[in-house]
């Protein structure tokens, strides 16, 4: 009896599974099924199978040059969470200062706020300024909304790794920069990496920040937004499915990277 109503459980925990899968990933699925299809109409049923809209979306320049840009606004803001992260994940695992323990959960508010609050407060305090509106602007958003990926994740890094390989280092007469490069680096590469590749992945899609900040360039979500208001075509099925099995590629790297453990050595 106590098998039975234990496999009853276990049965209807995988139905449950099942069907929030299904739920989170038919529409995805959906989206790549008729960006193949031959009819320039978005509707069943399908009527053959073509990479028409993948050509025409690949040779579309307004598609192209928001694609650009998504892609400099990405990389920018890659850097500026590792300027700005990496430095701040040394200092909060590597110094006692006063206020640390609440400047810890002060990191993470902008991650956690909704992406319209951050946007309204940086254009707000732009505008205070008369700062135009561009890119770069676009880019100083996201660099304030991803950074806390960098220093959350890192940091979680340092509290792992064993400061007596540095001090072994230091004892065999290196100098701090040869610790950092031979000792230190190898041992957190792999969460600056996947740190590095979750902020590029979500500032390539971002829109509440974007749409806030951006100028007359539009970003590659910001084009697919204004397209879809007169309807969706089989040319955006095709980009979004480009940029789906991209970002499958790029998160799945990037989890591996950051739950990799330290070297021991």
């Amino acid at each position: 009896m106590r098998k039975m109503r234990f496999d009853f459980w276990n049965n209807a925990l995988a139905l449950s599974a099942f069907c929030a899968f299904g739920f989170l990933y038919l529409p995805i699925a959906t989206l790549v099924l008729f960006s193949f299809n031959a009819n320039n109409v978005t509707r069943l049923p399908l009527t053959g199978w073509t990479l028409e809209w993948y050509a025409k979306a690949l040779s579309n320049s307004d598609l192209l040059t928001a694609l650009w840009n998504s892609l400099i606004v990405a990389g920018a803001t890659v850097i500026i969470c590792l300027l700005i992260g990496v430095p701040t994940a040394f200092a909060l695992d590597r110094f006692n200062f006063w206020g640390k323990s609440l400047f810890r959960r002060l990191v993470l508010l902008p991650i956690t706020l909704p992406g319209i609050i951050t946007g309204v407060s940086i254009l707000s305090f732009l505008s205070t300024f008369k700062i135009p509106l561009s890119l770069w602007t676009v880019i100083v958003g996201h660099g304030t909304a991803f950074t806390a990926i960098v220093i959350t994740s890192l940091f979680a890094r340092l509290q792992r790794f064993d400061r007596r390989m540095e001090e072994a280092s230091a004892d065999a007469g290196a100098r701090p920069w040869q610790t950092f490069v031979y000792i230190t680096l190898p041992n957190i590469k792999t969460a600056l990496i996947g740190s590095s590749l979750i902020c590029f992945t979500l500032s390539f899609d971002e829109i509440p920040v974007t749409f806030f900040l951006t100028g007359r360039d539009n970003t590659l979500p910001m084009y697919i937004w204004s397209v879809v208001r007169r309807g969706i075509t089989p040319e955006i099925n095709a980009i979004g499915t480009i940029i789906i099995l991209t970002s499958i590629v790029i998160i799945f790297v990037s989890v591996l990277m950051v739950h990799e453990s330290p070297k021991k050595r």
